[in-house]
C-alpha cells in the first residue's frame, strides 16, 4: 500500500485547484473521479492509481469528504450508491437513514399542532446513520483493497489538517450562530470561539479517532462500541429517540435499480426509498416521443416540455412513492413504462402551461445541501454515489468527543396524518413516519451505458431539483451531443409540480424564451443556482473519458488518472 504517499499528495494537493476552466472537461483514459471538493477528488484518484477499482475509491472518496466537505459529506448520514461492472451487471446500495424504534407518524406535533421547528431542527429530526454500513456493505460485496488503505487518508486528513478555502471558512461562520446551544459543534468549528479565517488550517482529532475506529473494527467501530454508546447518549441528552440497539440493528441494503431506455441508451437508476430512479425513467419517456434536439437547446417549446414532463412525474412521486419494505402496492411498472408515458404525452398542450391541481401531494421540503460524486475505473466499472446529512451540517450536533455531526433526515418524512395546509403538506400514508422506514428522497444517482457499453455517470445535491437536473444533464448529453464539461456548465431549470412554478437559472436563458414561457401560461422564478452535478463521460472510440465539474461547487474537482 502507498499509504504514505498517498498522504504526502493529500498534502500537496491544497494549494492546487482542479476545476477546469471554461467548457473543455478534464481527460484521462485510465480512471475519473469528480466530486464537490477536489482534495476528496484526489483521495479517490489516487486509490485507482493503486490499483483499485471503482467501488474502492468510490468508498475513500465518501470518508474524505467527511472531512473535508462537512455541510453534506458525513459518516453521520445516508444516502445511496449506484454500481455498475463493466459486464453490465448493476447493484443499487440503500444506505439511507432509518427511524428510530421509538418513531411514530405524530412525532412532529406539539399539542396536536405541526411543528416545522421539532421536524427539521431538533433531536427528533436526526435518522440511524447508514453512510459507514452502505460504505462496508459496497466494499465487501466489490472492493479490492484493504478496507483500512481506504479509510486512512480521511483520517490523515482530520488529523494533519487541511487549509481552509474561502468558500468553507465562509460557510464555517454562517453554520456557527446557530449552534451555540451545542458546545462540541463550537468546539469543532471554531477556533475556542473565534471565527476560522480562509487559508486557516482546520484539524478534526476527534473525527480522526472516530474514522480509525472505522478502520480497525469495520461497522462495529460506528454501530457498536464506544462510538455507538456517546451517540446515543447524546441523543438521550438533547431529546433524541436514536438507542444503542437502533444502532446496533441498522443494516445496509442492495436494492434491484431502475431501468429504462432513453433513444436506445439504457438508464440504470435508484429505486425506492428513492423517488429519483422511477420519475427520471418517466420524464424521459415523456421526452422521447418529442423532438428534443429538433427544438434546440433553451427553446422555449423545449423548456415547455421539460416542464410539463417534470409536473406529471412529480405529482406521480407524491402520490405513490415511499420506502418498499413499508409500501407494497407501489406501481413502479407502470409508472416506468412507454405505455403510460403515451398517455401522459397526449395530455401536454403545445404552447399552453397544464395546472398543477390544489389537491395536492406535497412532502416536507427536502434540503439542497446534499452531495454528489462520480466515480469510473479503467476497466470502466462505475459508481455514482448521492449521500447526504439531509440540512447543510444536518442537525448541527457534533457527537461529543467523536467529531462527526449527525443528520437531520427525519425531515424528509410528511408531517403527520391527514395534515394539510396551504403550503401543501398533508399526511398521506407510504412517507408517514414508522419505527425502522427510511424516509422518501429524490437523490437520483444514474448511469447510463449504450451498446452494453458504459457511456456516463451523472448525479446531484439539490433535494428535489436533484431528479430534474439529472434528467436535464442526460439529455444535454445524448440530445445534443455536449461534452461532460458543457453539459454541467448549461443553464437548467426545475418544475415539482407544487408550487406550480418553473425555476430558471439567471443568465442560464434569453429573455425573450422566458417571456414566450410566460405567455403560454406558466410562472417563473429566477434562482442563483439549481443543482451541482458531477458527470463522467466515456467516449468509446477514443479511449477516454470526460470528467466535468460543476462550476457551481467552486472547490470542486474533476481528477484523472493517465
Amino acid at each position: 500500500m502507498r499509504v504514505r504517499g498517498t498522504i504526502a499528495a493529500l498534502l500537496s494537493v491544497l494549494a492546487v485547484t482542479f476545476v477546469q476552466a471554461g467548457s473543455e472537461p478534464t481527460r484521462a483514459a485510465k480512471g475519473m473521479v469528480v466530486s464537490v471538493n477536489a482534495i476528496a477528488s484526489r483521495v479517490g484518484a489516487d486509490v485507482l492509481q493503486d490499483g483499485g477499482n471503482a467501488v474502492d475509491a468510490a468508498v475513500a472518496t465518501a470518508f474524505a469528504l467527511a472531512v473535508v466537505h462537512p455541510s453534506a459529506g458525513n459518516i453521520g448520514g445516508g444516502g445511496f450508491m449506484m454500481f455498475r461492472a463493466a459486464s453490465g451487471d448493476a447493484v443499487a446500495y440503500d444506505f439511507r437513514e432509518r427511524a428510530p424504534a421509538a418513531a411514530h407518524p405524530e412525532m412532529w406535533l406539539e399539542n396536536g399542532e405541526y411543528s416545522s421547528e421539532v421536524h427539521h431542527r431538533s433531536a427528533l429530526a436526526v435518522g440511524v446513520p447508514g453512510t459507514v454500513a452502505g460504505m462496508h456493505l459496497a466494499w465487501r460485496e466489490r472492493g479490492s483493497l484493504p478496507w483500512a488503505r481506504l479509510v486512512q487518508p480521511a483520517i490523515a486528513l482530520a488529523r494533519d489538517g487541511f487549509t481552509l478555502s474561502y468558500g468553507l471558512a465562509g460557510s464555517f461562520a454562517r453554520f456557527v450562530p446557530r449552534i451555540q446551544q451545542y458546545p462540541a459543534s463550537v468546539a469543532v468549528f471554531t477556533k475556542a470561539g473565534a471565527p476560522y479565517a480562509p487559508g486557516d488550517v482546520w484539524k478534526q482529532p476527534d473525527l480522526a479517532k472516530t474514522l480509525q475506529l472505522i478502520a480497525e473494527n469495520g461497522p462495529k467501530g460506528f454501530y457498536e462500541g464506544e462510538v455507538a454508546q456517546a451517540l446515543a447518549g447524546e441523543m438521550s441528552r438533547i431529546g433524541g429517540m436514536i438507542t444503542v440497539d437502533d444502532l446496533k440493528n441498522y443494516e445496509a441494503k442492495t436494492r434491484v435499480p431502475i431501468r429504462g431506455t432513453y433513444r436506445g441508451y439504457e438508464i440504470i437508476s435508484m429505486p425506492p426509498p428513492s423517488s429519483g430512479g422511477t420519475a427520471l425513467v418517466e420524464m424521459l419517456n415523456i421526452l422521447e416521443g418529442h423532438d428534443v434536439a429538433g427544438h434546440g437547446f433553451g427553446s422555449a417549446a423545449n423548456l415547455h416540455l421539460m416542464t410539463e414532463s417534470m409536473r406529471r412525474a412529480f405529482a406521480d412521486r407524491a402520490r405513490y412513492i415511499g420506502d418498499p419494505d413499508f409500501v407494497s402496492d407501489m406501481p413502479i411498472a407502470r409508472l416506468t413504462s412507454k405505455e403510460y408515458a403515451t398517455q401522459l404525452r397526449q395530455t401536454i398542450t403545445t404552447g399552453r402551461a397544464s395546472v398543477s391541481s390544489p389537491d395536492t401531494f406535497e412532502w416536507p421540503t427536502e434540503s439542497q445541501e446534499t452531495t454528489h460524486y462520480s466515480v469510473v475505473d479503467k476497466d470502466r466499472n462505475a459508481v455514482s454515489v448521492t449521500y447526504t446529512l439531509e440540512g447543510g451540517y444536518g442537525v448541527g450536533v457534533v457527537v461529543p468527543g467523536y467529531g462527526f455531526l449527525l443528520n437531520n433526515e427525519l425531515g424528509d418524512f410528511n408531517a403527520g396524518p391527514g395534515i394539510t395546509n396551504d403550503r401543501g403538506l398533508i399526511g398521506t400514508t407510504p412517507n408517514l413516519a414508522q419505527p425502522g422506514k427510511r424516509p422518501l428522497s429524490s437523490m437520483t444517482p444514474t448511469i447510463v451505458a449504450k451498446d452494453g457499453q458504459l457511456f456516463m455517470v451523472t448525479g446531484s445535491p439539490g433535494g428535489r431539483t436533484i431528479i430534474n437536473t439529472v434528467l436535464q444533464t442526460i439529455v444535454n448529453a445524448i440530445d445534443y451531443g455536449m461534452n461532460a464539461q458543457e453539459a454541467v456548465d448549461a443553464g437548467r431549470i426545475h418544475h415539482q409540480w407544487l408550487p406550480d412554478a418553473i425555476s430558471y437559472e439567471k443568465h442560464g436563458f434569453s429573455p425573450d424564451t422566458i417571456a414566450l414561457l410566460e405567455q403560454w401560461g406558466h410562472t417563473v422564478r429566477e434562482t442563483s443556482g439549481i443543482g451541482t452535478d458531477e458527470v463522467i463521460i466515456n467516449n468509446v472510440a477514443d479511449g477516454v473519458l470526460e470528467g466535468g465539474n460543476d462550476y457551481r461547487a467552486p472547490d470542486g474537482g474533476a481528477v484523472g488518472v493517465h
